[in-house]
């Protein structure tokens, strides 16, 4: 009998330990804008350039399902019930396909490698992309981009205030970071 009320017990903790308190958050897309398709040039019979952005490599802090967060100046932790609702490398890939196709109008912008062999290529390495014991969004890592036998190397670190607290307002700050490290990777590549 006793065996039976343990066991009894044991099932009722393990379903009040449900993951009905976990929450999924995933980065905005940018919708594309009305005319933003890129099509071969009719008066000079060209094709647009094309950029090919490499898979996004994060840090290992960064790669599991849980969102980051700082909470001195040495100390991380990964939540345990706020979680990426997918990957994050592959959120930010994206994220920054969409951002850069909107910033390159004329520009084949793809997560994917293309039939060619004439296209550039972007290459992300994101060494923080979290939330900070002070209320701040950080964003941070370098970018490689490879074009015409010319290779552009280039830091960015971002350091945001959120707005409000908690993972939602982390995730849009996080977000609109990411957007904006988009459009200068963007202003860089029109130079």
């Amino acid at each position: 009998m006793k065996k039976g009320l343990a066991i009894c017990f044991a099932l009722l903790l393990s379903a009040c330990s449900s993951d009905a308190d976990k929450h999924y958050y995933q980065l905005p897309v940018v919708s594309p804008s009305a005319g933003s398709e890129v099509s071969v040039s009719p008066v000079t019979g060209m094709a647009p350039r094309s950029l090919w952005v490499e898979p996004v490599t994060v840090s290992d802090y960064l790669s599991g399902n849980g969102i980051a967060y700082q909470t001195s100046d040495v100390q991380y932790v990964i939540a345990a019930n706020n979680l990426w609702a997918s990957p994050l490398d592959q959120q930010l890939q994206q994220s920054l396909v969409s951002n850069l196709s909107q910033q390159l109008p004329g520009w084949l912008v793809s997560g994917t490698m293309t039939g060619s062999n004439d296209y550039d290529t972007l290459s992300v390495n994101v060494t923080g992309f979290h939330g900070r014991y002070d209320g701040k969004a950080v964003i941070t890592g370098s970018w490689i981009l490879q074009s015409n036998n010319k290779t552009l190397r280039q830091p960015f670190s971002l350091i945001l205030s959120q707005d409000k607290d908690g993972y939602a307002d982390l995730v849009r700050t996080l977000s609109a970071g990411w957007q904006k490290e988009a459009a200068q990777i963007a202003q860089k590549i029109n130079q």
